[in-house]
């Protein structure tokens, strides 16, 4: 007899779709076509306005259906009673939280106790005191969580050192949905528009712009190797925003760079200039499992990435990218001048770098993930209701 259906309600903070977002509406797809088991997702998000925002949208297009906690600032006690609401509408069996503002509200206000829960860790930013602040409450949020999934083994390393039973831990990587066989964007137009000269290799970063993704070191390596190449045409574009914007302009400035890299702001569809760019470069200080690494494989970027969180047991030193040391500017500058230097290097790892896909599939994922749901409901009695 085929089981009843699994609720889950995911709670996620998100005003685009990036990262955790966009594994969640691929988990969403594959539940939709997938025969057993049988999941029912709905999504439960926060606003500080009434207007729609590009995730809310996303949600929706997709036919999921969700709920919207208003809330007038930081720590407003008021989402508890929304938040209350949505659970006793939804009546979930698992409640499945992303990020760690989502991972406190859920302990604090006890809902953890109505449902089994599933804690997501995508690891750290430091973008603001009370992004630092639910960063330290992590620790006792967790306490609560009868599995808590993670985006690559240092993390869950890190979970352990924090007294976390490793029994309760699982780990994850992102999925990407590959895009062979849909319509290549214009990449050449945007080339013509940022007036790029025709046959100048163009270096791509993609991340929001603070200080744990690396850019001052990318900037600084990028000018080193604009000064040790000078017959190679290069430029670099920059996609994000962020706390560090207007440091790094002043440093690129500093660098005289500014005929040569370009900030491109926040996009809310990056794949043009991943059809522009030549070659990938990921100097962030720590990650998990990112996205942007597996969207430039997919687009057939060779990659320079730094060894760091999860990205080692995604591709591996000069068989599918070059891996360099996190804040190293030499050894980024290295690697940087040797791949512009090299076309049947990036030849090379473009075709290798493939078959990293095969193992981030959005089937891979929902079957993983949707093991963990499985594994919660059927060991009721395992895990933690602190």
């Amino acid at each position: 007899m085929p089981r009843a259906a699994i609720r889950i309600l995911t709670i996620l903070e998100a005003y685009s779709v990036t990262g955790p977002a966009k594994a969640v509406l691929e988990f969403a797809r594959e539940a939709r076509k997938a025969a057993e088991p049988r999941i029912e997702l709905s999504v439960l998000t926060f606003v500080r306005s009434h207007s729609d925002n590009e995730f809310i949208r996303a949600v929706r297009a997709e036919d999921i259906p969700i709920d919207i906690v208003y809330e007038r600032g930081r720590f407003d006690t008021g989402v508890f009673a929304q938040m209350r609401a949505a659970v006793a509408r939804r009546k979930p069996h698992i409640i499945w939280t992303h990020g760690v503002k989502s991972h406190f509200l859920i302990r604090l206000s006890g809902l953890h106790k109505q449902a089994r829960w599933v804690a997501f860790d995508h690891g750290y930013t430091t973008t603001s005191w009370s992004v630092r602040l639910y960063n330290q409450l992590d620790r006792w949020s967790h306490l609560g969580a009868s599995r808590i999934v993670t985006v690559c083994r240092p993390f869950a390393a890190r979970l352990e050192s924090r007294g976390i039973d490793p029994r309760l831990i699982r780990v994850e990587h992102m999925p990407i949905r590959s895009s062979a066989g849909e319509a290549a964007p214009a990449g050449s137009e945007l080339r013509n528009r940022l007036q790029i000269d025709e046959g100048a290799t163009v270096l791509l970063s993609v991340g929001r712009l603070s200080r744990e993704k690396g850019h001052s070191e990318l900037l600084k390596a990028f000018a080193s190797v604009l000064r040790n190449n000078p017959q190679i045409r290069l430029c670099l574009l920059l996609v994000g925003d962020g706390p560090e914007a207007i440091r790094l302009r002043r440093l690129s400035a500093e660098l005289h760079l500014d005929n040569h890299v370009h900030f491109m702001g926040h996009q809310n569809s990056v794949r043009v200039f991943y059809d522009a760019a030549d070659i990938f470069v990921l100097p962030s200080h720590s990650e998990g499992s990112p996205n942007v690494l597996l969207e430039a494989i997919d687009a057939g970027l060779p990659t320079i990435a730094t060894a760091v969180g999860g990205i080692p047991e995604i591709v591996t030193n000069e068989a599918s990218a070059l891996l360099v040391p996190p804040g190293d500017v030499d050894a980024l500058t290295a690697a940087i001048s040797r791949l512009v230097t090299d076309k049947s290097l990036q030849d090379r790892l473009r075709k290798t770098a493939k078959v990293v896909l095969s193992h981030h599939s959005p089937e891979r994922y929902f079957q993983n993930i949707s093991a963990i749901f499985e594994e919660v409901i059927d060991n009721a009695g395992v895990g933690n209701r602190r």
